[in-house]
């Protein structure tokens, strides 16, 4: 797969950048935030987001045998000029594929917002954001997916006009099952 680079990468309120050694030390700042102590998923030591940005050159995956799909990484960086604000507010994955698994269960975006940020719709912002760079890899319709019980990404999936085709049960097999994952509401966006 050829990668891409987004032509435009920020709006007013965010911009979304290349995870890159040189964001670390605000990343940390960020995820060091007394809200996101209790969100696991913010719990990163400066030795993991090192061996990321390595393993990942330019943001771009799907390089090692390991991933199951090439795409990329983005972190969302507020402007300088966001005052009290924590630097970073969240991170967002562009998959790029067309398989079942892919589409029906996984999604081709994934995002997460850090607690402080939430309620500001930068997921919505970031979502707008990478659709020109689906569009440049051919998608036609963009999936999203997510759990039955998560209202704040349900919301963003309908505020971008996405249309809930379903909600599907994870098979036990499954990965995300595993995970203790067992529906997916299956959100698509025409490109």
């Amino acid at each position: 797969m050829r990668f891409h680079v987004l032509e435009q990468t920020h709006d007013a309120q965010l911009e979304m950048v290349p995870p890159s050694a040189r964001f670390i030390d605000d990343f940390l700042l960020s995820c060091a935030h007394p809200l996101c102590w209790a969100d696991t998923a913010t719990h990163w030591s400066r030795d993991q987001l090192l061996g990321f940005v390595q393993r990942h050159p330019g943001g771009t995956f799907g390089h090692a045998q390991e991933d199951r799909w090439p795409g990329y990484y983005f972190w969302l960086r507020l402007p300088a000029s966001a005052e009290g604000a924590i630097p970073f507010v969240g991170t967002l994955s562009l998959r790029i594929g067309e398989d079942a698994d892919l589409v029906r269960y996984w999604g081709h975006i994934g995002y997460g917002v850090f607690p402080p940020a939430r309620g500001n719709r930068y997921a919505e912002r970031a979502c707008r954001l990478v659709l020109p760079l689906a569009k440049k890899h051919g998608l036609k319709d963009l999936w999203i997916t997510c759990n039955p019980e998560n209202v704040a990404s349900r919301r963003t999936c309908e505020r971008l006009g996405a249309e809930l085709v379903e909600t599907v049960d994870i098979p036990p097999a499954h990965p995300l099952f595993a995970k203790g994952e067992r529906q997916k509401c299956r959100y698509r966006v025409g490109l």
